[in-house]
């Protein structure tokens, strides 16, 4: 969920391919929670499973985004969520509450054989356990892709590793990475297509964007520390909703008007168990751990068994490996270049 800043932030449309010779740090459950949401059984809302009853979207959309990514030249790095604040508890605990009525509302859905809201309320009832994470390493491993275990939110991990100049920008649907100081956030790099707006028959195009922090920062004539203060007026994840009444633009003028970070919460009805400057604060300096980008190898025979395992179509996993193997050699140089420029 996150902070939302679309109706501010400028964002420039990519292409998949401008990407090509760099490195992405990916927030992996972001990523994740994308395919399980939307790789579904249309008329039943349901993941898909194999035949031993194991869910199987997360693998399904890893697998054949991740190879895609690689075949455009990219070297993608997931980064997975560790320990998060104490102070995202309550947003947590309101995910879950979100989860409970969208099931209910999923079952009585199916009932009315309303495919629309059975397709609404599925995707809000996604959870990712413990045994979909190691899936997703262990697939990931695999292919030749590297994973980090961030200390604490993935996100905040990304945006340090981009900030630091070992990844080229960070990858996510939630604009926070901007607030943990991301040079470049890109969107969508899992979601290329056409999308369905909700309750209405019209379909939109998704491709991917690129928000780019210096730019943002200039357009809206402020700092970086007034952009995580306008977000946290708006509401991020540690404070849900925001302050009552002050929506993006409003945030946009208390923030300068104020100026100081201080006095743009002493403007407002704070009511909220943290404090503003808490939140402030961990997005200036969130727990991150220092990190290299090593090259790693694929293990293609691992990978097709690890599929296989999994009910997945030979024949189609046998065209993905032959494409990657046939783009080993050139990765590894492409990942050495990329090295000798730092």
């Amino acid at each position: 969920m996150g902070v939302n800043l679309a109706d501010i932030v400028p964002c420039s449309k990519i292409k998949v391919s401008d990407l090509n010779g760099k490195i992405i740090a990916i927030d992996a459950f972001n990523t994740i929670y994308q395919f399980l949401s939307i790789i579904r059984d249309r008329f039943t809302g349901e993941c898909l499973r194999d035949s031993s009853g194991r869910i199987t979207s997360h693998i399904s959309g890893l697998f054949y985004r991740t190879a895609k990514l690689l075949e455009e030249g990219i070297t993608p790095v997931f980064v997975f969520d560790g320990e998060p604040p104490s102070f995202k508890q309550k947003t947590q605990e309101e995910r879950h509450m979100i989860k409970e009525k969208a099931s209910i509302m999923l079952e009585k859905a199916r009932e009315e054989g309303d495919t629309e809201k059975i397709r609404m309320y599925a995707q809000a009832t996604a959870k990712l356990t413990e045994s979909m994470v190691e899936d997703a390493k262990t697939l990931l491993k695999y292919m030749g892709v590297l994973c980090i275990d961030a200390p604490s939110e993935g996100e905040a991990q990304a945006a340090y590793i981009a900030k630091k100049g070992i990844a080229y920008a960070s990858a996510s649907q939630d604009w926070d990475s901007l607030l943990f100081g991301t040079p470049r956030l890109i969107r969508n790099l899992a979601l290329t297509g056409k999308r369905k707006l909700p309750r209405k028959e019209v379909y939109v195009e998704v491709v991917p964007e690129m928000a780019e922090l210096n730019t943002i920062l200039s357009t809206l004539s402020i700092t970086h520390d007034q952009l995580i203060a306008l977000s946290i007026l708006i509401g991020t994840d540690y404070n849900p909703g925001g302050v009552k009444g002050i929506g993006p633009k409003k945030a946009l003028e208390i923030v300068k008007k104020c100026g100081d970070i201080e006095k743009i919460f002493n403007q407002v009805e704070w009511d909220f168990d943290v404090s503003a400057m808490d939140i402030f604060n961990f997005f200036k300096n969130p727990p991150v751990i220092d990190c290299d980008i090593t090259k790693t190898q694929p293990d293609f025979d691992s990978l097709k068994e690890f599929m296989l395992q999994h009910d997945f179509s030979e024949e189609r996993v046998d065209k993905v490996i032959n494409a990657l193997e046939s783009l080993k050699g050139e990765r590894q140089e492409d990942l050495s270049k990329w090295f000798a420029k730092k």
